[in-house]
């Protein structure tokens, strides 16, 4: 007989519910010519699952221990979820623990190692359901470990692995909107622009009050060239979103890109300084260049004041990351402040 820890053991599920003097008793009942190895087995049976499930509370013990490390000491916090999952292989949720904190030290090859050993688990346990969200986070993990990627073919192959377990969390959870949208992404990072429409859509339907689906809905539809869908789709982002919260950033940076596709000067101002004023920040990276574009913008105007000012702000900061990553818009920055500064 093959004596295991199996959640279906009918040996285990019985000795959890008696002592073994009672299966004694129960066995002699039943059977008179029970033999010592019988009874020998039984006990070795009561022996080896008392084992399973002092295992199994000492893990919880670990994995409880490694919350309270968590947040000061992440290396001995894996190193306790580690004893916790030898402890226990088939508790999904430590190793769900245990891809966390890997994932606050984005270590996203031990996360995603992690999930697997998670959905593994999971799914020798299927009396407690499908975890749709080890799907998810094992994908969001594999496209961490894409972005870093410099040879392209490694890169692709690892977009590519990431759609099998998107695709599972929305087979478990139709609902889980963030499998969709980041589905999308993969789809559009390995060239099927149709598939990353579709779950860009989808991802927006399931859940339209998340504006930050909007804007790779809306920027795919302008490098198709389809400005009224583009325009359709931030129309409903600025109905749905809060004037000035993070999110909105795209949304309004998008929609000056179509007005200035249709020629609305003044349009693509309101806009750019809708941009500005989110919650990004002033300093990051992306409103540092609006400064840049509402200088241009405002020049295009005759608003010589306003596009100095823009100009000089961008000038300033125009240094280190932001001259290394921008060298040209610098270069004509500069350029373009000794031009309209310059003694009429």
């Amino acid at each position: 007989m093959k004596l295991g820890c199996s959640n279906n053991s009918l040996v285990r599920d019985a000795i959890a519910h008696d002592s073994t003097s009672t299966l004694l008793r129960r066995a002699s009942r039943e059977s008179s010519s029970w033999s010592a190895v019988s009874i020998a087995a039984v006990l070795a049976a009561a022996t080896f699952v008392g084992g399973c499930s002092r295992n199994k509370q000492e893990a919880i013990l670990r994995a409880n221990e490694a919350d309270n490390l968590r947040k000061g000491d992440k290396v001995a916090a894996i190193e306790k979820l580690d004893e916790a999952t030898r402890l226990d292989p088939d508790n999904h949720r430590i190793w769900y623990k245990l891809a966390s904190v890997y994932k606050d030290k984005e270590d996203w090859p031990k996360m995603a190692e992690a999930l697997q050993n998670a959905i593994s688990a999971d799914e020798r346990t299927p009396e407690d359901g499908n975890f749709a969200n080890y799907h998810y986070e094992r994908g969001v993990a594999l496209i961490k470990i894409a972005e870093q990627k410099k040879d392209q073919k490694a890169r692709m192959d690892a977009y590519e692995e990431a759609k099998a377990p998107l695709t599972k969390c929305i087979e478990y959870d139709e609902n889980l909107s963030e499998c969709y949208h980041e589905l999308g992404h993969v789809y559009l990072w390995t060239d099927d622009e149709q598939k990353a429409l579709q779950y860009f859509t989808d991802a927006v339907q399931h859940d339209p009050d998340k504006v930050r689906y909007y804007p790779p809905l809306a920027d795919l539809y302008i490098n198709l060239f389809q400005f009224d869908n583009a325009e359709k789709v931030l129309k409903e982002a600025k109905e749905r979103g809060k004037p000035g919260e993070k999110d909105m950033w795209g949304v309004h940076v998008l929609m000056a890109q179509l007005l200035q596709e249709k020629g609305d000067q003044a349009g693509v101002v309101t806009e750019l300084e809708s941009a500005k004023a989110t919650a990004v920040g002033e300093e990051a990276d992306q409103n540092i260049m609006i400064l840049y574009s509402l200088g241009i913008a405002y020049d295009g105007l005759k608003q010589t004041q306003k596009a100095i000012e823009n100009l000089k702000g961008f000038d300033v900061r125009c240094k280190g990351a932001i001259q290394k990553q921008f060298p040209d818009e610098c270069d004509n920055a500069k350029s373009l402040l000794a031009k309209l500064q310059a003694p009429q």
